[in-house]
């Protein structure tokens, strides 16, 4: 005798805790999609013994509820930018299966950009796209799927080829990138189609999890809420009308896999043209990153006026630990003037993966004026290290649980000829104090940004001379 059992799949939470009310069912509307589709994912996630190393992605809409349900890791985002958000997510964390989930008013409206530019690089992520034509959470706006002749609160007299435009069609669009290696198109109305959907989420799925390229899987679905029918006659609306707009089928499906992008885990050092030293002076040595990064974890903040090449400092040191192979993250934050306002940002350089470049509280503060030792002192950690332009700073508040270090930048600027590079004074001062990074990843920074000889030449006169400072 058989025996049927019906429960849900291991990819879902057990009960539906973060929605309230029943915990038991879905909140979407009787004939939506999203709860079908959800199935199929969660299914297939657990089936694959993924579920460890998911992560979900979804944005603004009907999409955003998916958290709700898929357990998996769940992060938001914000209106469009999923792709981007998984793209980040993808590159530090490449063993993660990394999903989007997104509806047509998000993905094909102010996402447009970023979900063309992640199919076209071959982003290693897997995009589920839910398309029913119009923008269900917020009303029933027109979408940029709507087909023509259709009625919407913001096109009432139905959309016109004259006033809105043809509808888009996402999967032509994107199967026409070289990148991606899975565009497909499927609807969620009778039988049969919903195992084609199944099977095009689990292939979808299966492409990430050999590591092989993009895939993009759009789910045509009923919104009977939207288009204020019932549901039964919301299926028919997708046969009827949908699906004559927006084929469905396999738009493109490449059997070899798109050459991996490049990702911060997996480049030890990014290979640049070598700075000559100055006869007489040794060759720069390469410092081995799992090196560097026992010897120094930078959380630093680097304030001063607007003209003080405070920002510029910041970028010079984030991209010398780019070179040594260390994990950078840089953040500027400036006032409206372009010159003589404040001006700061935050610099983190890490052996391991930075977990956010926001710093509340720095283990360094590099000051190049006293408004700049005011703001930010009371938030250096104990043991920390100040460094202040001794040049404009007067006076220090008391704070005899961290290092101190004065050095008079402006004035030996001005000794060097030219005011401008008291920033790379400073700069040479913090690198001769504490190693973070070599003089000469700098320059080959700056080299590579085409700053003339004659400034290469300066720039390496100031770093050496905050060196000499920094010792003395």
């Amino acid at each position: 005798m058989w025996e049927i059992t019906h429960s849900k799949p291991g990819g879902f939470y057990d009960a539906f805790e973060r929605k309230g009310g029943d915990l038991e069912t879905t909140h979407y509307c009787p004939g939506c999609g999203h709860g079908v589709l959800h199935k199929m994912i969660a299914e297939a996630i657990s089936d694959a013994g993924i579920q460890d190393r998911t992560i979900l992605v979804s944005p603004v809409g009907c999409s955003v509820f998916a958290y709700y349900y898929i357990d998996a890791g769940n992060v938001q985002a914000s209106h469009g930018r999923a792709p981007a958000v998984a793209t980040g997510i993808k590159r530090v964390r490449p063993q993660s299966i990394v999903l989007c989930y997104q509806g047509d008013g998000d993905l094909a409206a102010i996402g447009g950009n970023e979900i063309l530019h992640a199919a076209n690089r071959g982003e290693r992520i897997t995009v589920f796209f839910v398309n029913n034509g119009i923008y269900g959470m917020t009303g029933g706006q027109m979408a940029p799927t709507t087909p023509l002749g259709l009625r919407t609160i913001t096109s009432p007299r139905g959309r016109t080829v004259a006033a809105e435009g043809y509808p888009l069609r996402m999967c032509e669009l994107i199967s026409t990138l070289d990148a991606p290696v899975l565009v497909e198109r499927v609807a969620l109305t009778d039988a049969k189609n919903h195992m084609r959907a199944r099977k095009a989420v689990r292939r979808a799925i299966q492409n990430q999890i050999e590591d092989r390229g993009f895939s993009f899987v759009e789910v045509l679905s009923a919104c009977p809420t939207g288009w204020k029918v019932a549901p039964p006659d919301a299926i028919k609306w997708v046969e009827k009308v949908m699906i004559p707009v927006f084929p469905l089928g396999v738009f493109k499906e490449r059997s070899e896999s798109q050459a991996p992008v490049a990702s911060p885990t997996e480049e030890k050092r990014i290979s640049s043209p070598a700075v000559t030293a100055p006869e007489g002076e040794p060759a720069h040595e390469e410092v081995k990153a799992a090196d560097r990064g026992a010897r120094r974890d930078v959380a630093m903040k680097i304030s001063g006026f607007g003209g003080q090449g405070v920002l510029f400092a910041g970028i010079a040191l984030a991209e010398a630990g780019m070179r040594e192979g260390l994990h950078v993250s840089w953040i500027p934050s400036y006032g409206p003037e372009m010159r003589g306002g404040t001006a700061h940002c935050h610099v983190r350089l890490s052996g391991e993966t930075i977990p956010s470049p926001l710093i509340n509280r720095p283990s360094t503060v590099l000051a190049f004026n006293e408004p700049s030792v005011d703001k930010f002192l009371p938030e250096l950690l104990p043991g920390g290290l100040l460094m202040v332009n001794s040049s404009m700073v007067n006076s220090i508040p008391d704070r005899s649980d961290v290092k101190i270090l004065s050095i008079p930048a402006t004035e030996a600027a001005k000794d060097i000829g030219n005011p401008k590079v008291a920033n790379m004074i400073m700069l040479g001062a913090y690198i001769e104090a504490t190693h973070a990074v070599d003089t000469e990843s700098i320059l080959t920074s700056l080299t590579e940004h085409g700053m003339r000889p004659e400034l290469l030449k300066v720039n390496r006169e100031a770093l050496e001379a905050g060196r000499r400072l920094a010792s003395s």
